[in-house]
């Protein structure tokens, strides 16, 4: 299946309706649970480029977050949502970076 450029989105229902405006495909949930079960469905298949899931329920299924993140496609991100960042993405954002340079290049920690 060819892969295509589409963005889906995790989130809380006040997060996740703003992505509506820039077409992405909005999967609303209650809980982290929610989350992660749609997360797995929809990573399994070539529909998504990028899915983004809300901080607060990326930073309670990390495991799996980063399950994700070691594959080649799609790309699995976290974002702030509508109560702001709790540090979470940033943090991974950092991660990521320190392992593709090997030095913190971002902070200087």
């Amino acid at each position: 299946m060819e892969k295509t450029g589409k963005i889906a989105v995790i989130g809380d229902s006040e997060s996740a309706t703003a992505f509506l405006a820039i077409g992405a495909t909005v999967y609303k949930v209650d809980d982290e649970y929610a989350a992660a079960d749609t997360l797995r469905e929809i990573s399994k298949t070539d529909e998504y480029a990028v899915i983004l899931v809300t901080e607060n329920y990326a930073a309670k299924m990390d495991a799996l977050m980063q399950k994700l993140k070691a594959q080649p496609y799609p790309a699995v991100l976290s974002i702030p949502g509508s109560t702001g960042s709790n540090g979470f993405g940033m943090a991974g954002v950092k991660k990521d970076v320190e392992k593709a340079v090997g030095v913190d290049i971002l902070f200087n920690n």
